[in-house]
């Protein structure tokens, strides 16, 4: 039930630490460049043909109202309450963190100022499929609003049946968007990136799926893989973050209870078999210990597939977190007595929840920071998605002309150094 690995063996280091490759394969990547030269090339047209191949569904743009009264006609006040909780502390969050526009006055009478401004749209894919994510539609769809995108765009998988989740609903209307699209996959990364107009079919807005300037939001290994190809292209929308499979590393000692480590762990195994779960800890008899518990809490759950536990033996708490350094998660859980100063020796991860008391769930749902992370070690220099997200920086520059005069001979002379003698003469003529 649990995988083991001793740190101290260099040869097992790498399997330790190993990530799935899948979204590597040919096969994949060119199925994903069909799907998005098609819908390029061909726009509506192709869109249709992969979506009805895929999806088993023609895209479609369906109304939110309907379907959000009905949620909350059908969801107890117990779930609504929870619902306008996860709403309120995200919205606060990324209000308390939205960057503020900043000047400076490096010298008398020069003036550089950082200016932000909202992006004009943001495509949000919210992923279907078995669990349909509504949570990740409020982590994105908040802190945009918040940043002061004017169009969203939201596209999910559709649903057997028609219709839209009720919790996708009530989502869409709490970030203030009227229609989601029903089309999953590639094909809605590529309608978002370039566009895609039907000759017949209108949606609320008056359009069809329009291109945004980034897209946002986390899918299985061809959302992912059609997200790098759309960015990558030339004209093509800017991209949130790398979202590959979940990944949760638990640092733990002694002084952590077995049963609370193996459900953080299982939180994150159910939601991929390629989800990368890991326990690192100094102490054996812990890892038997969660192993145990582990397999009561699979049997308790019941009809479920988990991905595998990996656990670590480490020599202490401080070489656990040079594992996490290395690794990079995109949950780090320090489950520890000596949480807060192990946080100060742990750099590289998407997000870290401190001591006993804090889940991994509560990040998912209701703590306010957003749940889209980065993966597959992208933490090592990248964090997770904010208001900064859906914002752009400008800088602007001021100049009395005193000031100008005396930047003008020491611009020019800098400007001679890599032999650039028209920028030199355009600062000459401020003296």
């Amino acid at each position: 039930m649990i995988e083991r690995y001793e740190w101290s063996e260099a040869a097992s280091r790498e399997r330790a630490l190993a990530r799935p490759r899948g979204r590597e394969d040919a096969t994949l990547l060119a199925g994903v460049r069909t799907i998005v030269e098609n819908v390029r090339d061909e726009g509506w047209t192709a869109l249709v043909r992969h979506a009805e191949l895929i999806d088993g569904a023609t895209p479609q743009a369906i109304a939110v109202a309907p379907f959000a009264d009905q949620a909350r006609r059908d969801f107890p006040h117990a779930t609504l309450d929870a619902f306008a909780l996860a709403v309120r502390n995200i919205d606060a969050f990324h209000r308390a963190t939205r960057p503020a526009d900043v000047e400076t006055e490096p010298m008398p009478g020069l003036r550089v100022a950082k200016r932000w401004t909202p992006i004009a749209s943001a495509g949000l894919y919210v992923p279907g499929g078995a669990a349909p994510l509504f949570s990740t539609l409020l982590m994105l769809g908040l802190p945009a609003r918040v940043a002061g995108v004017d169009r969203l765009v939201v596209v999910t998988p559709p649903r057997k049946g028609g219709g839209l989740n009720l919790a996708i609903a009530l989502a869409a209307e709490a970030v203030g968007v009227e229609q989601v699209w029903a089309v999953g996959g590639a094909q809605a990364i590529a309608a978002l990136a370039f566009g895609a107009k039907s000759p017949t079919a209108k949606s609320l807005t008056g359009s069809d799926i329009p291109a945004v300037a980034r897209i946002c939001g986390p899918g299985n290994a061809w959302v992912a893989a059609a997200k790098a190809l759309v960015s990558s292209l030339p004209g093509g929308p800017a991209i949130d973050l790398p979202a590959g499979p979940s990944e949760l590393m638990v640092i733990a000692d002694a002084s952590a209870d077995p049963a609370t480590v193996a459900a953080d762990l299982l939180s994150q195994a159910e939601h991929d078999p390629q989800a990368q779960v890991l326990l690192v800890t100094p102490d054996p008899a812990l890892i038997d210990a969660v192993e145990r518990a582990v397999a009561a809490q699979i049997a308790a759950i019941g009809n479920r597939i988990f991905a595998p536990v990996r656990a670590i033996r480490c020599a202490s708490l401080d070489e656990a977190a040079t594992i996490a350094n290395t690794y990079a998660p995109e949950h780090l859980s320090l489950a520890t007595d000596a949480s807060e100063q192990l946080l100060l020796l742990c750099k590289n991860a998407g997000a870290i929840f401190v001591g006993h008391s804090v889940a991994e769930s509560f990040g998912d749902y209701l703590a306010g920071s957003s749940h889209v992370l980065p993966t597959d070690g992208a933490a090592l220099a990248v964090g997770g998605v904010s208001t900064l997200t859906f914002m752009k920086e400008t800088s602007v520059q001021r100049a009395s002309p005193a000031a100008a005069r005396a930047l003008a001979a020491p611009a020019a002379a800098l400007a001679r150094l890599e032999g650039l003698e028209a920028h030199a003469r355009a600062a000459e003529l401020r003296a």
